[in-house]
């Protein structure tokens, strides 16, 4: 806050209005878009990986492995998203604390009494004595795994399906000339199947995005949580010297996904060209025509 901005009482009109969106709430407001950012940089790659381990896996000849990559990509694309953003945080929460009592707590004390989960305060996570970022680091370290599990098992079936949308005559092609499977694998039919796969991760992502919001739900101070604290003109903690103005910062927010949304759509446009330069794919075909 500027030091002009002391004492709000002797300010008025734009002087006040500039003063109070500079308040240490307001930077934490605005903080709270780098972490959807962050999140949805550390998200999409484990995602990604947790996709390309599902596809392989559903792929593979060895049965129980090919069960798991079903089942992984059945049930949570079966499940409601927000079922497993509320459970997977939970159920790793108490899982690491359940650990750490074992260490740390009183084996003659049980954790589960009733439905209650208690565990001694040494082997909480984070530690009640932890300042507030390394809770919030928590938090989205939950996060990050509940969306990387549940977006996960929507890209293994987009790779799954560009994996068997390469055609089989490029496949056995390089078996004719010696290959082994794996090198088939790595040297033919992954460098392939990303020209097929990008649009179902193009549209992935762009659902991942439009998730984000759900943070709130898992208690990530987030843009949502701080737009409904600060929009409105009472909280249950704070009274603010306005009327709802909601409205406000929800429309940045709606500016700010927007942004977010024309930004990717050009990013993949670019990535699609790239790879369709040569391919033997609909998307090569037109990009030769356009060049003759």
């Amino acid at each position: 806050m500027f030091a002009s901005c002391a004492d709000p009482k002797t300010l008025e009109g734009l002087a006040w209005l500039m003063c109070y969106l500079s308040s240490g709430k307001h930077v934490l407001f605005y903080l709270s878009f780098g972490t959807v950012i962050l999140l949805l940089l550390i998200t999409a790659p484990v995602a990604l990986l947790f996709g390309f381990g599902g596809a392989l896996a559903a792929r593979s000849r060895i049965a129980p492995l090919r069960w798991f990559g079903k089942v992984y990509t059945s049930m949570v694309r079966g499940v409601p998203d927000i079922i497993f953003f509320l459970f997977v945080p939970i159920a790793l929460d108490q899982g690491f604390e359940w650990l750490r009592a074992k260490v740390f707590c009183d084996p003659s004390i049980p954790i589960r009494q009733g439905n209650e989960f208690l565990v001694c305060a040494a082997a909480k996570l984070p530690l009640s004595t932890s300042p507030a970022w390394v809770h919030q680091l928590y938090g989205i370290a939950l996060a990050v795994i509940a969306f990387s599990i549940v977006f996960g098992a929507f890209a293994a079936n987009v790779l799954r399906g560009a994996m068997d949308a390469v055609p089989r005559a490029q496949l056995e092609t390089a078996e004719a000339y010696g290959m082994s499977p794996r090198q088939v694998s790595r040297r033919i039919l992954i460098p392939q199947m990303w020209t097929y796969a990008l649009p179902g991760l193009g549209n992935l992502w762009m659902i991942l995005v439009k998730a984000t919001p759900l943070l709130f739900i898992l208690g990530v101070e987030d843009i949502v949580y701080w737009a409904r604290e600060l929009g409105g003109s009472k909280t249950s903690a704070y009274a603010y010297p306005h009327p709802d103005w909601r409205i406000y910062y929800f429309l940045a927010i709606l500016v700010f996904y927007l942004l977010m949304t024309w930004g990717s759509e050009r990013i993949f446009d670019r990535i699609r060209s790239r790879l369709s330069r040569g391919q033997a794919t609909a998307a090569g075909e037109a990009m030769r025509k356009a060049a003759t």
